[in-house]
């Protein structure tokens, strides 16, 4: 395996910088995000991210076309970026997450030209956890936490050193380009972290189909005040709303924005009629999205153990909890 000493770390940053838009893990005022690389930014890899990479991909707010009236009507898709969209040091979670929008945005029968533009241009260069933070579970969800399926390049913490390890096509062809950083080390990939937080998802899709009307919902959902963050912080959330911006009488903009399943506008419809009315039903929504209906579509579930939720709720809603919950709970069939 081939790897870069830790203090070497930022001149191989530089070099990659090269190839493309370079994102790295670091704090962003009061919170962490993924940031342009500098040579003055503080790289943080030792905790996830408060935001996940998931806006560089899904930007939340992005306009998708721009609009002008007159002697000609016409109407303009954003213009298309050409470099390369590098994101360092993702963690597995976050890897699995882009793989849950891809399979949104990318098949069955429709593609989101707006995604694809830039998921074609990404390289991931995945980061494998050595420590789980207590609010961590997603080897319980399916998520391999060392090495990232999906992830172009895998780094391993080596104790001193980070080793990589191409893993597509894409990968082979950036490792080329900062084979100069590397050296061969002889040191093994680490093991699995131990998590303080567990959940058994192990038959909680067929359970949860016989539960759409259970009495559970009422009680998960009380201390909600659908505000959002749960699903702004989530690395897979995807619903956005599409909106109009009139610059003058003559030329305008429509732009999209994250939305939020839980918020109490989501599901109203022209004419004043909501399909969910109630907020009993929004959260029901919410966690039979994340624990039954994309297991059920794609065959992976949509909550891929992050915490990020768990760490943000003003409140102390847990998705984790619940799915351990669900052990306790009778269903009829």
């Amino acid at each position: 395996m081939k790897a870069v000493p830790k203090d070497k770390l930022p001149a191989l940053l530089e070099e990659l910088s090269k190839e493309g838009a370079l994102y790295v893990p670091s704090q962003a005022g009061d919170m962490s995000r993924f940031v342009p690389w500098k040579s003055d930014v503080k790289l943080d890899l030792e905790h996830n991210t408060t935001m996940s990479p998931k806006e560089l991909l899904f930007p939340q707010t992005e306009v998708i076309y721009n609009y002008k009236f007159g002697e000609e009507n016409t109407v303009e898709p954003p213009s298309p970026g050409s470099d390369k969209i590098i994101l360092f040091g993702v963690r597995p979670c976050d890897v699995q997450a882009i793989r849950c929008l891809d399979e949104v945005f990318l098949t069955r029968t429709y593609v989101d030209s707006y995604y694809q533009e830039k998921r074609d241009r990404l390289i991931i260069i995945s980061l494998g956890c050595t420590a789980a933070e207590d609010t961590c579970f997603c080897k319980d969800m399916g998520v391999n936490p060392v090495e990232a399926e999906g992830a172009d390049i895998v780094i391993f913490d080596l104790d001193g050193e980070y080793g990589f390890e191409e893993k597509t096509d894409k990968g082979k062809e950036i490792a080329i380009k900062i084979a100069s950083q590397l050296k061969e080390t002889k040191k093994n990939k680490p093991g699995a972290p131990s998590f303080s937080l567990q959940v058994n998802s192990e038959g909680i899709v067929e359970k949860l189909q016989k539960m759409f009307d259970h009495p559970i919902w009422e009680e998960v959902s009380q201390k909600c005040i659908c505000c959002g963050t749960c699903t702004f912080l989530c690395p897979s959330c995807h619903c956005f709303d599409i909106n109009s911006k009139n610059i003058d009488a003559t030329k305008g903009f429509k732009y999209r924005t994250w939305d939020a399943c839980v918020f109490d506008d989501y599901a109203l419809m022209a004419g004043g009629h909501d399909v969910r009315p109630s907020k009993v039903e929004r959260i029901r929504n919410r966690y039979l999205h994340k624990l039954q209906f994309f297991q059920e579509r794609y065959g992976m579930f949509l909550c891929t153990g992050c915490g990020r939720c768990l760490r943000e709720c003003p409140v102390g809603m847990n998705i984790a909890a619940f799915i351990n919950r669900l052990e306790e709970v009778t269903v009829d069939g």
